[in-house]
């Protein structure tokens, strides 16, 4: 079977094809930084008009990398949400009318089952499992969600949702506390370029005590304690300084950035990425101790985190993350979490509309 995998939830338009044996046969994205650079974060009527322009082209060079043609499909997943609706309803009736046309079945998927499954793909194309039941952190600019995951005989999967973020998602704590540092746009890889350079202890940050649910998260404590170390330290200057040089050249090179940050904000951005991070590693801690979980899946675009994934492996039990290329949003993740329910002949009816709230627990 040939599964064509369409995702456009945000500022990346992607295309996939998975084949027979569940092997990733093609993996396209076409990133937009360019056109959402300059505006500091993803404007939703820009990310719209580019997909657009983009969903024909990507397709068709990720079936030119499959080397197969649109009458190989046998069906066709989309991202139907979470995310920007005018992105998703791009992607979606552009699956709609090719499987129309082709005559072949659609599915709708979710997006944050999508970067769960990014993680299963690879382990399968490994010839390796992962135990289950098994925990599932999604932390992305746009999500942070821990899950309790199931899987059935026949690969299905059941989610049970245990904790989220209150406030900001954890990938948007980290761009904020770049804009804030006069970083560019996307600020969470530049923090982790950063981080290395400066003491994670020398910044005294605190950590989250939650009312009621003790696996959930919040990020709103931590981002008003950097902005308030900002301005006792007096770091304006510096700050202006930085953001006219991303003005002048949106990409420069992590010794160009070094250049112009002061040990102090060097020692900052280590302590907030630490604390950030511990924060996770907690909550997963917590969370094992109260399940039955034989592994950890961590996956979504935070996960690339470097910072991040030694913490994660320190834990004493089985933690996976996705290769870096499927961090970040793509169709691999989305073909490969239909594979299985479109082997069951599961298909979405065509009235299927964009979600943009999409909760996974609606999947149960």
């Amino acid at each position: 079977m040939y599964v064509l995998g369409i995702e456009s939830s945000c500022d990346e338009t992607a295309a996939a094809v998975i084949g027979p044996g569940h092997k990733l046969l093609a993996n396209v994205v076409a990133s937009q930084f360019d056109t959402h650079q300059r505006y500091g974060g993803v404007v939703p009527e820009l990310a719209s008009r580019e997909h657009l322009r983009a969903i024909v082209p990507v397709v068709r060079q990720a079936l030119e990398q499959a080397a197969i043609t649109y009458k190989d499909l046998n069906a066709i997943a989309v991202t139907e949400g979470p995310g920007l609706v005018g992105s998703l309803l791009v992607g979606l009736t552009f699956a709609k009318g090719l499987a129309v046309s082709l005559r072949i079945p659609f599915l709708g998927i979710n997006h944050i089952e999508g970067h769960i499954h990014a993680v299963v793909l690879e382990q399968q194309s490994k010839n390796r499992q992962i135990k289950f039941p098994a925990l599932a952190l999604v932390v992305s600019g746009g999500h942070s969600h821990l899950f309790f995951v199931e899987q059935s005989p026949d690969f299905e999967y059941r989610y049970r949702l245990l904790g989220r973020t209150r406030d900001d998602a954890a990938g948007e704590a980290f761009d904020k506390v770049a804009k804030l540092l006069g970083l560019g746009y996307p600020g969470g890889p530049l923090i982790d370029q950063l981080a290395p350079h400066g003491d994670p202890r020398a910044v005294s940050l605190p950590n989250v005590r939650m009312k009621g649910n003790q696996l959930d998260l919040s990020y709103s404590g931590l981002k008003t304690a950097v902005l308030r170390h900002v301005q006792q330290a007096n770091m304006d200057d510096e700050i202006r300084t930085r953001r006219r040089m991303f003005l002048k050249k949106p990409r420069p090179t992590t010794d160009e950035i070094l250049l112009v940050s002061s040990k102090g904000t060097l020692d900052l951005i280590a302590s907030f990425q630490q604390t950030a991070i511990e924060e996770l590693v907690r909550r997963v801690a917590r969370a094992m101790e109260q399940e039955p979980a034989k592994a950890v899946i961590v996956s979504g675009g935070v996960a690339a985190n470097s910072g991040l994934r030694r913490q994660f492996e320190s834990l004493p039990y089985p933690v996976y993350f996705p290769s870096l290329k499927l961090s970040t949003d793509n169709a691999a993740m989305i073909a490969a979490a239909a594979y299985p329910r479109l082997e069951r002949r599961e298909q979405s009816d065509m009235s299927l509309t964009a979600k943009p709230g999409l909760a996974l627990s609606s999947l149960e």
